[in-house]
C-alpha cells in the first residue's frame, strides 16, 4: 500500500503532465501571461472578481493622479499667496510713507494748501434751561 506522501507526489506529477497549474511559480506565470488560464471553466467563474480587481486598480491609479493634481494646485496657491503677501507689504509700506505729515505738506504745496499753525481747540456747548 503506497504512503500518503507518495499519493500526493503522484497527483502532482500527473497534474504537471496534464499542463495544469502546479505549485511551481514558473508555470503559473506562464499560464497567466500566455492566457491559457482563461480557457478553463473555473476562470469564467472568476471573471467578475477579475473585473472587480481591475476596477479597483483603475480607481487606485485615478486617485493617485487626482492627489498629485491637488498637490500641484496647492503648491501654485502657495506661490501666489506669497506673491500677494509681498504685494500687500509693499503697498502698505507705500501708503504709510505717503500718509506721513511731511509728505502731505510736500504734495499739497503746489496747490497752495498750507499746514495749520494754530493748534486745534475744543468747542464746548453747554445746555441751558431754555434749550
Amino acid at each position: 500500500m503506497p504512503k500518503k506522501n507518495e499519493l500526493k507526489y503522484n497527483k502532482l506529477k500527473k497534474s504537471e503532465d496534464k499542463g495544469t497549474v502546479s505549485s511551481s511559480g514558473g508555470k503559473v506565470v506562464k499560464t497567466v501571461l500566455g492566457g491559457s488560464f482563461l480557457s478553463k471553466d473555473s476562470s469564467f467563474r472568476m471573471l467578475p472578481f477579475l473585473f472587480f480587481l481591475t476596477l479597483l486598480g483603475v480607481i487606485y491609479i485615478a486617485n493617485i493622479y487626482y492627489a498629485e493634481k491637488s498637490m500641484r494646485q496647492i503648491d501654485d496657491y502657495h506661490v501666489s499667496l506669497k506673491e500677494l503677501r509681498y504685494e500687500y507689504i509693499s503697498t502698505h509700506t507705500k501708503l504709510m510713507r505717503i500718509s506721513k505729515q511731511s509728505e502731505l505738506v510736500k504734495r499739497l504745496k503746489p496747490l497752495n494748501i498750507k499746514e495749520s499753525v494754530i493748534p486745534p481747540y475744543k468747542i464746548v456747548y453747554k445746555k441751558t434751561k431754555a434749550d
